[in-house]
């Protein structure tokens, strides 16, 4: 409990981020109603991107015979609360069943092996929870625009930086967990583009005219942005490693200098419009 405790603070206070063990792992808080007392209580947990907005948690425990007391309480009470970097949203806790769980933990295990020695030395099955978000929108964040929008930007910025790491240390084969993640990275990014060039975009233009050719070289990038996140799916499809790796680091590249950009034209102008 104390070690849980440490990283929570440290998570909340480093926006998300957390040395030691969990530096270049995905890690979220997840915050569950006692199945017994109705007390909430909050653990952190290494994630899988999923796609279309959800994650998944396996229920691993370290290995322990038991199933945590976190699955027994989103059990009880599967609506739950989720923090992620900065941002924090109600999501609802979906066990896995079938075919579909085995798909997912045969995709967390081939990219970490960690899982299946936790499952044989557990003696169970490790139950796959998907926390899917509970509504539309944009999660819980900051209390300004500007800072919004970077923390946003960082946090594509981290699993840009994770991906990178992932395939490069890839191997020979692109794994189905890996996938899952590039593919989900694309789509977090067209969806934020896409909101920025619908409605940001236009609520600045709206409170400082002035600003459309800055806006509209911005729009640009993000035109070469979703160029490179199309031909970053193509490689995926052919399954190459090395041109995969070769993408990944171009949109790394302009994407860092697109953030950059947008960052110094348009935050501080963000920060004198009310949320």
């Amino acid at each position: 409990m104390d070690f849980n405790r440490q990283v929570i603070e440290e998570f909340r206070a480093g926006g998300g981020r957390v040395g030691g063990m969990f530096e270049d792992g995905r890690l979220l808080l997840l915050t569950t109603t006692g199945a017994r007392s109705g007390a909430r209580h909050t653990t952190p947990l290494g994630y899988l991107p999923d796609g279309d907005g959800r994650v998944l948690v396996i229920a691993s425990a370290g290995g322990s015979p038991k199933h945590p007391a976190w699955f027994h309480n989103l059990v009880a009470n599967p609506r739950v609360t989720v923090e992620l970097d900065t941002f924090a949203y109600e999501a609802d806790a979906v066990v896995l069943e079938g075919g579909e769980r085995d798909a997912a933990f045969a995709r967390a295990a081939e990219a970490d092996p960690g899982w299946a020695e936790y499952e044989t030395r557990s003696g169970r099955t490790l139950p796959v929870v998907a926390l899917v978000p509970a509504l539309a929108g944009p999660p819980a964040g900051p209390d300004s625009l500007g800072a919004m929008l970077i923390a946003l930007h960082n946090a594509f910025r981290r699993e840009l930086e994770l991906i990178r790491k992932e395939v490069a240390a890839s191997g020979a084969g692109v794994g189905a967990q890996l996938r899952v993640n590039c593919l989900a990275l694309c789509q977090g990014l067209g969806n934020h583009h896409m909101g920025e060039d619908q409605q940001i975009f236009p609520l600045l233009e709206r409170h400082h005219p002035g600003l459309g050719p800055t806006l509209a070289e911005l729009k640009d990038d993000h035109e070469t942005i979703q160029g490179l996140l199309d031909e970053l799916r193509r490689v995926l499809d052919a399954g190459d490693p090395a041109s995969l790796l070769t993408e990944v680091e171009r949109l790394t590249g302009a994407l860092h200098a697109h953030l950059d950009r947008e960052e110094e034209r348009i935050v501080p102008l963000l920060d004198t419009i009310g949320l």
